[in-house]
Protein backbone atom coordinates (compact mmCIF):
# COMPACT_ATOMS: atom_id res chain seq x y z
CA UNK A 1 0.00 0.00 0.00
CA UNK A 2 1.05 3.67 -0.69
CA UNK A 3 -0.14 6.98 1.00
CA UNK A 4 0.26 9.77 -1.09
CA UNK A 5 0.95 12.97 1.08
CA UNK A 6 0.72 16.41 -0.17
CA UNK A 7 3.25 19.09 1.17
CA UNK A 8 1.42 20.50 4.42
CA UNK A 9 2.87 20.30 7.90
CA UNK A 10 1.03 20.52 11.40
CA UNK A 11 2.09 21.04 14.78
CA UNK A 12 5.76 21.37 14.36
CA UNK A 13 6.01 22.23 18.06
CA UNK A 14 6.27 18.67 19.30
CA UNK A 15 9.51 17.99 20.34
CA UNK A 16 10.81 21.27 19.48
CA UNK A 17 14.24 20.69 20.27
CA UNK A 18 14.89 17.74 17.82
CA UNK A 19 13.32 19.98 15.30
CA UNK A 20 15.57 22.88 16.09
CA UNK A 21 18.70 20.80 16.19
CA UNK A 22 17.52 19.20 12.77
CA UNK A 23 17.09 22.82 11.01
CA UNK A 24 20.25 23.98 12.81
CA UNK A 25 22.71 21.60 11.31
CA UNK A 26 20.70 21.75 7.87
CA UNK A 27 20.77 25.99 7.42
CA UNK A 28 24.44 26.33 8.96
CA UNK A 29 25.48 24.04 6.35
CA UNK A 30 23.99 26.16 3.36
CA UNK A 31 26.49 29.20 4.69
CA UNK A 32 29.51 26.98 4.05
CA UNK A 33 31.73 26.85 0.62
CA UNK A 34 30.90 22.97 0.31
CA UNK A 35 29.82 21.56 -2.79
CA UNK A 36 25.70 20.82 -3.47
CA UNK A 37 26.51 16.75 -2.85
CA UNK A 38 28.15 18.09 0.59
CA UNK A 39 25.80 19.79 1.27
CA UNK A 40 22.95 17.55 0.27
CA UNK A 41 25.16 15.15 2.86
CA UNK A 42 24.42 16.95 5.50
CA UNK A 43 20.25 16.59 5.16
CA UNK A 44 21.12 12.60 5.16
CA UNK A 45 22.63 13.31 8.35
CA UNK A 46 20.60 15.06 9.86
CA UNK A 47 17.51 13.14 8.66
CA UNK A 48 19.15 9.73 10.01
CA UNK A 49 21.23 11.27 12.98
CA UNK A 50 19.90 10.63 16.48
CA UNK A 51 19.71 14.47 16.99
CA UNK A 52 17.64 14.58 13.49
CA UNK A 53 14.60 12.83 13.26
CA UNK A 54 15.92 9.37 13.22
CA UNK A 55 15.29 7.31 10.12
CA UNK A 56 17.83 4.46 9.90
CA UNK A 57 19.13 5.22 6.06
CA UNK A 58 18.82 8.38 3.82
CA UNK A 59 18.95 7.10 -0.33
CA UNK A 60 19.60 10.04 -2.40
CA UNK A 61 18.68 9.88 -6.23
CA UNK A 62 18.91 13.05 -8.58
CA UNK A 63 17.34 14.07 -11.54
CA UNK A 64 19.86 14.58 -14.47
CA UNK A 65 18.41 15.81 -17.89
CA UNK A 66 15.38 13.43 -18.45
CA UNK A 67 16.46 10.65 -16.05
CA UNK A 68 16.59 9.80 -12.13
CA UNK A 69 19.83 8.34 -11.41
CA UNK A 70 21.10 7.21 -7.66
CA UNK A 71 23.57 9.53 -5.85
CA UNK A 72 24.64 8.08 -2.69
CA UNK A 73 23.08 5.77 0.31
CA UNK A 74 23.66 7.37 3.21
CA UNK A 75 23.33 4.71 6.90
CA UNK A 76 24.37 1.80 8.85
CA UNK A 77 24.91 -2.25 7.54
CA UNK A 78 23.85 -3.39 10.73
CA UNK A 79 22.63 -2.85 14.35
CA UNK A 80 25.96 -2.46 15.66
CA UNK A 81 27.56 0.17 13.20
CA UNK A 82 24.17 2.48 13.59
CA UNK A 83 24.60 2.68 17.39
CA UNK A 84 28.07 3.70 16.70
CA UNK A 85 26.88 6.09 14.22
CA UNK A 86 24.57 7.54 15.78
CA UNK A 87 26.40 8.15 19.05
CA UNK A 88 29.06 10.10 17.15
CA UNK A 89 26.26 12.35 15.35
CA UNK A 90 24.33 12.96 18.62
CA UNK A 91 27.08 14.45 20.48
CA UNK A 92 26.55 17.51 21.57
CA UNK A 93 28.03 20.36 19.64
CA UNK A 94 28.63 18.32 16.47
CA UNK A 95 28.61 21.18 13.43
CA UNK A 96 28.42 20.73 9.80
CA UNK A 97 31.97 20.50 9.48
CA UNK A 98 32.30 17.34 11.44
CA UNK A 99 29.45 16.18 9.57
CA UNK A 100 30.68 16.98 6.74
CA UNK A 101 33.86 14.81 7.34
CA UNK A 102 32.11 12.11 8.91
CA UNK A 103 29.73 11.54 5.91
CA UNK A 104 32.58 11.77 3.06
CA UNK A 105 34.32 8.71 5.42
CA UNK A 106 31.04 6.62 5.69
CA UNK A 107 29.92 6.85 2.13
CA UNK A 108 34.12 6.20 0.70
CA UNK A 109 33.56 3.26 2.66
CA UNK A 110 30.39 2.28 1.47
CA UNK A 111 31.66 2.34 -1.76
CA UNK A 112 31.45 -1.07 -2.54
CA UNK A 113 28.22 -2.15 -0.61
CA UNK A 114 25.55 0.83 -0.08
CA UNK A 115 26.28 3.23 -2.48
CA UNK A 116 27.59 1.45 -5.32
CA UNK A 117 24.08 -0.46 -5.47
CA UNK A 118 22.19 2.38 -5.83
CA UNK A 119 24.69 4.36 -8.74
CA UNK A 120 23.43 1.46 -11.22
CA UNK A 121 19.43 2.61 -10.89
CA UNK A 122 18.57 4.75 -13.82
CA UNK A 123 14.63 5.54 -14.86
CA UNK A 124 13.42 7.42 -17.59
CA UNK A 125 11.10 10.67 -16.25
CA UNK A 126 9.47 10.80 -19.42
CA UNK A 127 7.97 6.79 -19.86
CA UNK A 128 4.32 6.48 -20.05
CA UNK A 129 4.35 4.58 -16.88
CA UNK A 130 6.64 5.56 -13.87
CA UNK A 131 7.11 3.23 -11.00
CA UNK A 132 8.71 4.01 -7.50
CA UNK A 133 11.07 6.05 -7.09
CA UNK A 134 10.29 8.12 -10.14
CA UNK A 135 6.97 8.45 -9.49
CA UNK A 136 7.31 10.58 -6.49
CA UNK A 137 9.42 13.11 -8.82
CA UNK A 138 6.85 13.26 -11.30
CA UNK A 139 4.14 13.92 -9.20
CA UNK A 140 5.95 16.55 -6.67
CA UNK A 141 4.26 14.38 -3.79
CA UNK A 142 5.75 12.14 -0.77
CA UNK A 143 5.00 8.41 -1.05
CA UNK A 144 4.64 6.39 2.03
CA UNK A 145 5.34 2.62 1.06
CA UNK A 146 4.08 0.14 3.20
CA UNK A 147 3.82 -3.36 1.34
CA UNK A 148 6.80 -2.84 -1.16
CA UNK A 149 6.79 -6.61 -1.83
CA UNK A 150 3.33 -6.73 -3.15
CA UNK A 151 2.92 -2.85 -4.49
CA UNK A 152 3.26 -3.09 -8.41
CA UNK A 153 4.08 0.03 -8.32
CA UNK A 154 7.44 -0.49 -6.68
CA UNK A 155 10.49 -1.30 -9.17
CA UNK A 156 11.24 -4.46 -8.54
CA UNK A 157 14.94 -3.80 -8.57
CA UNK A 158 14.85 -0.89 -6.37
CA UNK A 159 13.05 -2.96 -3.89
CA UNK A 160 15.52 -5.88 -4.26
CA UNK A 161 18.45 -3.16 -3.45
CA UNK A 162 16.47 -1.94 -0.64
CA UNK A 163 15.21 -4.71 0.91
CA UNK A 164 12.30 -3.09 3.23
CA UNK A 165 9.15 -3.25 2.86
CA UNK A 166 7.87 0.15 4.62
CA UNK A 167 9.66 3.46 3.56
CA UNK A 168 9.18 6.91 2.50
CA UNK A 169 9.99 9.20 -1.23
CA UNK A 170 10.60 12.79 -0.30
CA UNK A 171 11.00 14.44 -3.85
CA UNK A 172 12.81 17.48 -3.70
CA UNK A 173 11.04 20.23 -4.83
CA UNK A 174 11.05 23.90 -5.25
CA UNK A 175 7.97 25.44 -7.32
CA UNK A 176 6.86 23.41 -10.01
CA UNK A 177 10.29 21.61 -10.49
CA UNK A 178 11.67 18.65 -8.71
CA UNK A 179 15.43 17.62 -8.63
CA UNK A 180 15.16 14.49 -7.34
CA UNK A 181 14.17 12.20 -3.68
CA UNK A 182 14.94 10.85 -1.00
CA UNK A 183 14.04 7.42 0.05
CA UNK A 184 14.02 6.77 4.01
CA UNK A 185 13.81 3.31 6.12
CA UNK A 186 13.93 1.85 9.58
CA UNK A 187 15.92 -1.01 8.12
CA UNK A 188 17.43 -1.62 11.56
CA UNK A 189 15.37 -0.54 13.95
CA UNK A 190 11.81 -1.59 12.42
CA UNK A 191 10.22 1.07 13.51
CA UNK A 192 7.32 2.36 11.59
CA UNK A 193 7.01 6.15 10.05
CA UNK A 194 4.57 8.12 12.00
CA UNK A 195 3.14 11.43 10.65
CA UNK A 196 5.39 13.60 12.65
CA UNK A 197 8.54 11.61 10.51
CA UNK A 198 6.75 12.68 7.19
CA UNK A 199 6.19 16.30 8.11
CA UNK A 200 9.64 16.75 9.11
CA UNK A 201 11.31 14.56 5.70
CA UNK A 202 9.30 16.77 3.78
CA UNK A 203 10.17 19.81 5.43
CA UNK A 204 13.81 18.42 4.65
CA UNK A 205 13.06 17.87 0.83
CA UNK A 206 11.24 21.44 0.06
CA UNK A 207 14.97 22.69 1.87
CA UNK A 208 17.03 20.73 -0.02
CA UNK A 209 14.85 21.34 -3.45
CA UNK A 210 15.11 24.73 -2.53
CA UNK A 211 18.81 24.87 -2.17
CA UNK A 212 19.49 23.03 -5.33
CA UNK A 213 17.40 25.36 -6.96
CA UNK A 214 19.31 28.50 -5.72
CA UNK A 215 22.56 26.63 -6.64
CA UNK A 216 21.90 26.42 -9.84
CA UNK A 217 20.32 30.14 -10.28
CA UNK A 218 23.75 31.16 -8.33
CA UNK A 219 25.77 29.25 -10.82
CA UNK A 220 23.82 30.50 -14.16
CA UNK A 221 24.59 34.31 -12.59
CA UNK A 222 28.52 33.28 -11.96
CA UNK A 223 28.07 31.76 -15.90
CA UNK A 224 26.74 35.15 -17.30
CA UNK A 225 29.42 37.10 -15.21
CA UNK A 226 32.55 35.01 -16.13
CA UNK A 227 30.98 35.47 -19.95
CA UNK A 228 31.34 39.08 -19.43
CA UNK A 229 34.23 38.75 -17.49
CA UNK A 230 36.17 36.68 -20.85
CA UNK A 231 34.81 39.64 -23.34
CA UNK A 232 36.05 41.85 -20.82
CA UNK A 233 39.42 40.07 -20.65
CA UNK A 234 39.51 39.49 -24.70
CA UNK A 235 39.04 43.52 -24.90
CA UNK A 236 42.07 43.94 -22.08
CA UNK A 237 44.22 41.62 -23.78
CA UNK A 238 43.66 42.82 -27.50
CA UNK A 239 44.97 46.54 -26.24
CA UNK A 240 47.43 45.09 -24.01
CA UNK A 241 49.02 42.93 -26.96
CA UNK A 242 48.33 45.31 -29.78
CA UNK A 243 50.59 48.50 -28.82
CA UNK A 244 54.13 46.44 -28.46
CA UNK A 245 53.50 44.36 -31.28
CA UNK A 246 52.63 47.75 -33.36
CA UNK A 247 55.74 48.87 -32.15
CA UNK A 248 58.02 45.96 -32.56
CA UNK A 249 56.17 45.47 -36.06
CA UNK A 250 56.99 48.86 -37.19
CA UNK A 251 60.72 49.27 -35.97
CA UNK A 252 61.37 45.65 -37.23
CA UNK A 253 60.20 47.11 -40.84
CA UNK A 254 62.55 49.92 -40.76
CA UNK A 255 65.00 47.08 -40.28
CA UNK A 256 64.55 44.94 -42.49
CA UNK A 257 64.14 47.63 -44.89
CA UNK A 258 67.01 49.12 -45.04
CA UNK A 259 66.11 52.52 -43.67
CA UNK A 260 67.82 51.93 -40.22
CA UNK A 261 71.56 51.25 -39.97
CA UNK A 262 74.52 52.09 -37.21
CA UNK A 263 73.09 53.65 -34.06
CA UNK A 264 69.50 53.70 -35.19
CA UNK A 265 69.80 49.97 -35.86
CA UNK A 266 71.16 49.27 -32.03
CA UNK A 267 68.28 51.89 -30.90
CA UNK A 268 65.89 49.73 -32.89
CA UNK A 269 66.68 46.46 -31.63
CA UNK A 270 67.00 48.18 -27.87
CA UNK A 271 63.21 48.71 -28.52
CA UNK A 272 62.15 45.58 -29.78
CA UNK A 273 64.05 43.68 -26.99
CA UNK A 274 61.94 45.75 -24.11
CA UNK A 275 58.77 45.47 -25.61
CA UNK A 276 59.65 41.99 -25.92
CA UNK A 277 60.42 41.92 -22.35
CA UNK A 278 57.02 43.62 -21.90
CA UNK A 279 55.43 40.83 -23.40
CA UNK A 280 56.70 38.48 -21.98
CA UNK A 281 56.57 40.31 -18.54
CA UNK A 282 52.20 40.60 -19.27
CA UNK A 283 51.74 36.90 -20.62
CA UNK A 284 53.58 35.88 -17.05
CA UNK A 285 51.42 37.49 -15.16
CA UNK A 286 48.28 36.83 -16.72
CA UNK A 287 49.57 33.00 -17.07
CA UNK A 288 49.48 33.59 -13.00
CA UNK A 289 46.58 34.37 -12.20
CA UNK A 290 44.89 32.09 -14.12
CA UNK A 291 46.47 29.05 -12.84
CA UNK A 292 44.70 26.27 -11.64
CA UNK A 293 45.81 25.78 -8.05
CA UNK A 294 47.62 22.95 -7.89
CA UNK A 295 48.56 23.09 -4.04
CA UNK A 296 46.74 22.26 -1.14
CA UNK A 297 46.83 24.73 1.80
CA UNK A 298 49.51 24.08 4.46
CA UNK A 299 49.77 26.00 8.13
CA UNK A 300 53.20 28.15 7.82
CA UNK A 301 54.78 30.97 9.91
CA UNK A 302 53.60 34.30 8.10
CA UNK A 303 55.97 36.85 9.86
CA UNK A 304 60.01 35.30 7.87
CA UNK A 305 57.31 35.16 5.06
CA UNK A 306 56.41 39.24 5.26
CA UNK A 307 60.29 39.78 5.93
CA UNK A 308 61.37 38.08 3.08
CA UNK A 309 59.08 39.94 0.97
CA UNK A 310 59.96 43.51 2.18
CA UNK A 311 63.85 42.63 1.72
CA UNK A 312 62.83 41.66 -2.05
CA UNK A 313 65.22 44.58 -4.32
CA UNK A 314 62.05 45.66 -6.06
CA UNK A 315 60.36 46.41 -2.77
CA UNK A 316 63.42 47.99 -1.15
CA UNK A 317 64.01 50.25 -4.10
CA UNK A 318 60.71 51.44 -4.17
CA UNK A 319 60.79 52.33 -0.28
CA UNK A 320 64.00 54.18 -0.32
CA UNK A 321 61.77 57.36 -0.12
CA UNK A 322 58.79 56.01 1.86
CA UNK A 323 59.05 54.76 5.64
CA UNK A 324 58.11 51.56 5.50
CA UNK A 325 57.10 49.98 9.25
CA UNK A 326 56.67 46.08 10.15
CA UNK A 327 54.97 46.06 13.78
CA UNK A 328 54.33 42.61 14.60
CA UNK A 329 54.72 39.82 17.05
CA UNK A 330 58.03 37.85 17.50
CA UNK A 331 56.01 34.58 17.57
CA UNK A 332 53.17 34.58 15.43
CA UNK A 333 50.48 31.39 15.17
CA UNK A 334 51.07 29.68 11.81
CA UNK A 335 48.21 31.14 9.42
CA UNK A 336 46.29 28.63 6.15
CA UNK A 337 47.28 29.18 2.91
CA UNK A 338 49.73 28.29 0.09
CA UNK A 339 52.57 30.01 0.93
CA UNK A 340 54.14 31.10 -2.16
CA UNK A 341 51.12 32.25 -3.38
CA UNK A 342 51.03 34.14 -0.50
CA UNK A 343 54.33 35.69 -0.64
CA UNK A 344 52.87 37.03 -3.84
CA UNK A 345 49.91 38.64 -2.38
CA UNK A 346 51.62 40.49 0.51
CA UNK A 347 54.07 41.75 -2.44
CA UNK A 348 51.43 42.60 -4.54
CA UNK A 349 49.70 44.49 -1.49
CA UNK A 350 53.23 46.55 -0.82
CA UNK A 351 53.95 47.31 -4.15
CA UNK A 352 50.27 49.00 -4.45
CA UNK A 353 50.82 50.40 -1.05
CA UNK A 354 54.26 51.79 -1.81
CA UNK A 355 52.63 53.04 -5.50
CA UNK A 356 50.13 54.95 -3.81
CA UNK A 357 52.32 56.49 -1.28
CA UNK A 358 54.05 59.57 -2.00
CA UNK A 359 57.76 60.67 -1.19
CA UNK A 360 57.87 61.19 2.38
CA UNK A 361 54.93 59.10 3.13
CA UNK A 362 54.45 56.58 5.33
CA UNK A 363 53.24 52.35 4.77
CA UNK A 364 52.45 50.01 7.96
CA UNK A 365 52.50 46.66 7.51
CA UNK A 366 51.00 45.21 11.01
CA UNK A 367 49.73 41.41 11.99
CA UNK A 368 47.83 40.80 15.02
CA UNK A 369 45.48 37.39 16.29
CA UNK A 370 41.99 38.66 16.15
CA UNK A 371 40.98 35.86 18.37
CA UNK A 372 41.51 31.83 18.54
CA UNK A 373 40.81 31.49 15.26
CA UNK A 374 41.69 34.43 13.46
CA UNK A 375 44.97 36.74 12.13
CA UNK A 376 44.86 39.44 10.78
CA UNK A 377 47.67 41.35 8.39
CA UNK A 378 47.07 44.92 7.47
CA UNK A 379 49.05 47.28 5.13
CA UNK A 380 47.98 50.61 5.63
CA UNK A 381 49.48 53.18 3.22
CA UNK A 382 49.34 57.23 3.52
CA UNK A 383 48.25 57.72 -0.02
CA UNK A 384 45.38 59.66 -1.47
CA UNK A 385 42.82 57.15 -1.52
CA UNK A 386 40.12 55.40 -3.32
CA UNK A 387 36.80 57.22 -4.68
CA UNK A 388 34.30 55.73 -3.10
CA UNK A 389 32.55 55.07 -6.25
CA UNK A 390 35.66 52.78 -7.40
CA UNK A 391 35.34 50.82 -4.03
CA UNK A 392 33.38 48.36 -5.37
CA UNK A 393 34.98 47.45 -8.37
CA UNK A 394 38.82 47.06 -6.85
CA UNK A 395 38.18 42.94 -7.20
CA UNK A 396 36.66 43.61 -10.66
CA UNK A 397 39.36 41.94 -13.28
CA UNK A 398 41.28 44.42 -14.98
CA UNK A 399 39.86 47.51 -13.06
CA UNK A 400 42.47 49.35 -12.08
CA UNK A 401 43.42 52.73 -10.14
CA UNK A 402 47.48 52.98 -11.63
CA UNK A 403 48.54 54.24 -14.79
CA UNK A 404 49.92 50.78 -15.92
CA UNK A 405 48.26 48.22 -13.35
CA UNK A 406 46.87 45.39 -14.70
CA UNK A 407 43.53 45.31 -11.92
CA UNK A 408 44.50 41.64 -11.46
CA UNK A 409 46.61 41.85 -7.72
CA UNK A 410 43.81 42.77 -5.48
CA UNK A 411 41.69 39.94 -7.46
CA UNK A 412 44.34 37.56 -7.09
CA UNK A 413 44.68 38.05 -3.36
CA UNK A 414 41.02 37.58 -3.04
CA UNK A 415 41.00 34.19 -4.63
CA UNK A 416 43.90 32.90 -2.92
CA UNK A 417 43.08 34.41 0.39
CA UNK A 418 39.54 32.76 0.14
CA UNK A 419 40.94 29.12 -1.22
CA UNK A 420 42.28 28.87 2.17
CA UNK A 421 38.93 30.20 4.08
CA UNK A 422 39.74 33.27 4.70
CA UNK A 423 38.76 37.00 3.27
CA UNK A 424 40.14 40.39 2.05
CA UNK A 425 38.56 43.68 3.12
CA UNK A 426 39.40 46.75 1.92
CA UNK A 427 39.04 50.25 3.43
CA UNK A 428 39.60 54.18 2.06
CA UNK A 429 38.98 57.41 2.21
CA UNK A 430 39.95 60.03 0.09
CA UNK A 431 43.02 62.07 1.41
CA UNK A 432 43.70 59.55 4.17
CA UNK A 433 45.10 56.51 2.29
CA UNK A 434 44.02 53.08 2.04
CA UNK A 435 43.97 50.28 4.67
CA UNK A 436 43.85 46.45 2.90
CA UNK A 437 43.24 43.33 5.81
CA UNK A 438 43.84 39.33 4.78
CA UNK A 439 42.34 38.17 7.16
CA UNK A 440 43.46 34.26 8.10
CA UNK A 441 43.14 31.44 9.28
CA UNK A 442 45.34 30.23 11.65
CA UNK A 443 46.11 27.24 13.97
CA UNK A 444 44.50 27.87 16.98
CA UNK A 445 45.96 28.05 20.87
CA UNK A 446 46.54 24.67 22.54
CA UNK A 447 45.88 24.39 25.51
CA UNK A 448 48.04 24.64 28.57
CA UNK A 449 47.65 22.68 31.65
Amino acid sequence: MIQRHSFFFTDLQREASRELSLLSIVAQSFFQPFSIVDNLLVILTALTSGAGIGFNRAMLFLKKDDRLKGEMWLGPQSAEEAATIWEVLSHPGIGYIEIIEHNRSLVARNADTLSRRIRDLSYSLEAAVLSVPALPVRDKHIYHVREAGSDPLVDEKFHAIIDVDEFLCVPLVAGDTSFGVIILDNAITGNSIGLREVELAGLCGLIAGNYIHSAELHQKIIDMERMAALGEMAAFITHQLRNPLTVIGGFADQILNGRASGNKRERNLGIIRDEIRRLEDFVEKIARHFKTRSKEPEYFDLRPLVEDVLRNPAIADKSAAIRLVLKMPKETPEVLGIPAAMAEVVRNIVDNALDATPPGGEVVIRGARRNTSWFVLSVKDSGAGIPSRDLDRMFTPFFTTKEKGMGLGLLFAKRMVEASGGRVEIQSRQGKGTLIRLILKCREKEETS
